[in-house]
């Protein structure tokens, strides 16, 4: 299958398909403590069969387009991912997340493989509105949100309970004049 090179490291943006499963899932194991901190993306699977089921929803998502998965490979290996957690072409909205294991912390690799999901929402689909939630103690996603030039909208206080605590959700978004603003700026500053 196709991959999108994220840089010269060698990592590579690739969808993640009902066939990752196995791999998915050690990577899952890798990275569960330090994924699971402020989100439940992966708890559920502990078995192949249950990783494969995650993978054919997004499948299903992906053919309804309503949603995708992708996988962050670095080295071979699966380290991470982003998603389209929701997508709507209708209304030109769509919410995009990420995880990562430990492994490829403090790589800039969700960031760069977020260019190229918001890349491909804003100028090939056309979409309006990219947003993002994040825990407001996570500030590792929140960081990224401001790397690619979000803004954050608001807080849903309370509103994610998240192993036994509740957490407030910070809403940023991008809206699509500003990543072609943001996309030009960038293009003269390389020139």
């Amino acid at each position: 299958m196709y991959g999108v090179s994220l840089g010269d490291d060698g990592a590579e943006l690739r969808p993640l398909e009902t066939w990752h499963a196995e791999e998915l899932l050690a990577h899952f194991d890798r990275g569960r403590e330090h994924i699971g901190q402020f989100i439940g993306f992966g708890s559920r699977e502990t078995d192949v069969d249950s990783t494969r089921a995650l993978l054919k929803r997004f499948a299903d998502k992906r053919t309804e387009d309503s949603g995708s998965l992708h996988g962050i490979w670095s080295d071979g290996k699966l380290i991470g991912g982003v998603l389209f957690r929701t997508f709507d072409a209708a209304t030109g909205v769509c919410e995009v997340g990420c995880w990562l294991e430990p492994a490829g912390v403090g790589k800039g690799l969700i960031t760069r493989a977020m260019h190229v999901l918001i890349d491909w929402a804003v100028l090939e689909r056309g979409m309006h509105r990219v947003e993002w939630h994040a825990a407001s103690g996570n500030t590792p996603s929140l960081n990224v949100a401001r790397r690619l030039g979000m803004r954050r909208d608001g807080v849903l206080r309370g509103s994610h309970l998240h192993k036994g605590t509740r957490h407030d959700i910070e809403i940023w978004s991008l809206l699509a004049p500003e990543w072609h603003a943001l996309r030009a700026r960038t293009a003269r500053d390389d020139h």
